[in-house]
């Protein structure tokens, strides 16, 4: 692209070091390039001309032509305003200034007439414009040509006269200076098959429509383009890690995995679980590495799947180990594994930060020596003490807990790299894991083991406690436990955690028969772990908590989740948290307790937990409510997935349309090596240069 991506910002005319500097720092516009691809919000028809006698209070924008008669000040200091009187022959009205007085001074002159832009403010039943855009009439064609966009801007961007008017001034220059061309980035072969405009009419239409059908048009090819390189760029990553990485074969299914399976399996597999084994051993048995995203709602049976993957691994004489993001979650995932096996001849290890130094000094040397064939941990696993004899299987739980930097560490710990199994908790929508895990093959568990009940769900008003009371006092009568969970928003933890701690002391009060306990994210380790074993034990019945239950503790005889403020989650996490509960065979409750005041949007989010125990179908009605939001906070690629234009909740035909037409293109040209295709694979550089190529690490 004329290396726009090169070009700095700096030397674009009416920038400047100062100006660059606020737009990379608040809207990461470094480039020419990064300007060009830094879309309107929103657009407002700028088509019409409005008359001052027409003005009512029910006016977002108005345009008008005219002159200003004469300018005034009023007040002093700060509080010190600029005044215009203008008019257009059928009235006068103000338009005011709090800020760049002089400026405004300077360059507007009173007697000469403008094109005056704003939203009109009303006070008495006088109307005025506060901080209107103002241009000569000799410019009427550059601003007023009918739809007029709006830039995101910050209020550092505004005091350094970066507003959306000036970013609209930046894009006509930088298109002017292009001769109001810009290079194409897709290949002939490609825009003959897509049939969209060419990219110099979508950026012409994206920052300055002609009409509303020109920027649909505009936008459709824009997002196709978005969408289209992320899915070549992973496509072609996950073609070349299949043809370079050669994984270790594991040809047998040996002694270990048919007797677990004959003799210790406590209950028959699901249907899901069984089509999941089996494409595991494919993949171990292919001499290529295995890269495969286990999807598995709450209680499905994944560990369980997992354990079959690591003795798979014994079997074929090598190593296994599961890596989970928090002690807790690591502590049960061992306590499952040694649950199942019991007395099979296999040793396995529990490795965690707080593993004494004698323990640990035992594990070290039998983890290196190969005389533990199964290792559970944390972050510990990723220690440069930590060597393996043959690490064959690296299963990674929750894996968007992690940094791909730390999940990178497990790639070195053997010669040929590990297999690998990455298990979520977190349904994600198809769009999502298109994007976020599409390199990956992905498996899903779709079914609940057989015995279990679905949870029932119930939305409650937190002015009607005392029936929710007397329905907990008879749960835990029946021998029951119950969880109370609280929300923990950053930036106001202070006040949640003294919500959490009046709650504690409330249930003390209510329920003086039965033991509390409570945990929270504040804690030392060693504090939170008593807790949570009084809870797992049964000596106590009722846990208080923040969420740092989510994610896999497993207490079968737990069957109520009560969610106080649940108006302040989100879908998924409502969703993660009823999955505490509902893992023995009694009938389980979700109890979703909010305040009566709720928007439109929270309630629908709270029918929707009431109405549905699918975690695929609740991901999807997140994605629509919320928006995707930061990709990259949720897969930790190192790769910055950040859409400018494309949104995944409503873009998913688009989606799907660029992921085959990218397929296709790498199915003729896996390297994008032809004459035809190095447009393509100069544009995957631009976008994709990094110094380490994550793109290497699941």
């Amino acid at each position: 692209m004329l290396d726009l991506d090169k070009r700095s910002i700096t030397y674009l005319q009416g920038v400047g070091p100062k100006k660059a500097e606020i737009l990379q720092k608040e809207a990461d516009i470094s480039s020419y390039e990064d300007l060009l691809f830094y879309f309107p919000y929103k657009y407002i028809d700028r088509s019409r001309f409005y008359k001052i006698a027409e003005i009512n209070g029910n006016m977002p924008y108005i345009q008008l032509k005219g002159r200003i008669l004469y300018f005034d000040t009023f007040g002093e200091g700060r509080s010190k305003r600029l005044v215009g009187k203008f008019t257009d022959g059928t009235g006068t009205i103000d338009l005011v200034w709090f800020k760049g007085l002089n400026y405004v001074t300077d360059k507007i002159k009173p007697g000469l007439d403008y094109i005056v832009f704003g939203r009109p403010a009303e006070f008495g039943h006088i109307y005025s414009i506060p901080h209107p855009d103002i241009d000569p009439v000799d410019q009427a064609d550059q601003v007023s040509g009918g739809l007029t966009p709006f830039y995101n801007t910050t209020e550092k961007m505004k005091k350094s006269f970066l507003n959306s008017r000036s970013i609209q001034n930046l894009q006509y220059t930088l298109l002017s200076w292009l001769n109001w061309e810009v290079p194409e980035t897709l290949s002939p072969d490609v825009l003959q098959r897509i049939r969209m405009v060419s990219l110099t009419e979508a950026m012409r239409n994206i920052h300055f429509p002609e009409s509303a059908e020109k920027l649909k048009n505009a936008q459709l090819r824009l997002k196709f383009d978005e969408l289209f390189f992320i899915q070549l760029n992973i496509l072609r990553t996950a073609n070349v890690r299949k043809l370079k990485l050669k994984g270790i074969i594991f040809p047998t299914v040996g002694h270990f995995f048919n007797t677990f399976y004959k003799e210790y399996l406590p209950f028959e597999l699901t249907g899901a679980q069984k089509r999941v084994v089996r494409e595991i051993r494919s993949d171990m048995g292919s001499g290529r590495q295995m890269n495969r995203l286990l999807q598995g709602d709450v209680g499905s049976g994944k560990t369980l799947v997992g354990l079959l993957a690591m003795l798979l691994a014994v079997d074929n004489h090598c190593q296994a180990c599961m890596m989970a993001p928090t002690e807790i979650l690591a502590t049960q995932h061992y306590a499952t594994v040694m649950g199942f096996l019991k007395d099979m001849d296999i040793k396995v290890a529990l490795l965690t930060g707080s593993t004494p130094k004698r323990e640990r000094n035992k594990i070290l040397p039998a983890i290196a020596n190969g005389e533990i064939q199964i290792v559970v941990g944390t972050h510990a696993l990723i220690e440069e003490t930590v060597v393996f004899s043959s690490l064959g299987l690296a299963i990674i739980d929750e894996q968007h807990r992690f940094g791909v930097e730390q999940r990178s560490r497990l790639w070195t710990k053997n010669a040929i790299v590990p297999h690998v199994l990455v298990m979520t908790a977190t349904p994600i929508p198809r769009t999502l894991a298109m994007t976020l895990y599409g390199d990956l093959d992905v498996s899903v568990i779709d079914e609940l083991p057989p015995g279990r009940k679905p949870i029932q769900t119930v939305h409650r008003y937190d002015n009607k406690k005392a029936q929710l009371y007397d329905f907990l006092r008879k749960e835990i009568n029946l021998g029951r436990q119950v969880y109370v969970v609280y929300p923990l928003i950053e930036g106001n933890e202070k006040l949640d955690y003294k919500n959490l701690e009046d709650g504690f002391k409330l249930f003390k009060e209510m329920f003086p028969e039965y033991k509390v306990c409570m945990v929270h994210g504040r804690m030392k380790a060693a504090d939170k772990e008593r807790e949570m074993q009084k809870f797992i034990s049964g000596e106590a019945h009722i846990l208080m908590a923040t969420t740092v239950i989510e994610v896999g503790v497993n207490v079968p005889n737990a069957s109520v989740m009560v969610i106080e403020s649940a108006e302040r989650f989100g879908l998924s996490q409502l969703h993660q948290l009823r999955g505490r509960v509902g893992r023995g065979a009694d009938q389980s409750y979700c109890i979703l307790v909010s305040s009566y005041k709720l928007s439109n949007e929270t309630r629908k989010r709270l029918e929707i937990m009431v109405n549905s125990n699918n975690g695929f179908e609740i991901a999807e009605a997140d994605l629509r409510l919320r928006g995707h939001g930061d990709l990259e906070g949720t897969r930790q690629s190192g790769e910055g997935i950040y859409l400018k234009i494309a949104d995944l909740a409503a873009d998913g035909q688009i989606l799907q349309f660029a992921r085959e037409v990218a397929q296709d293109i790498l199915n003729e040209d896996p390297e994008l090596l032809s004459d035809t295709h190095r447009i393509l694979n100069e544009r995957l550089k631009t976008l994709f240069s990094r110094k380490v190529n994550w793109g290497m690490i699941s």
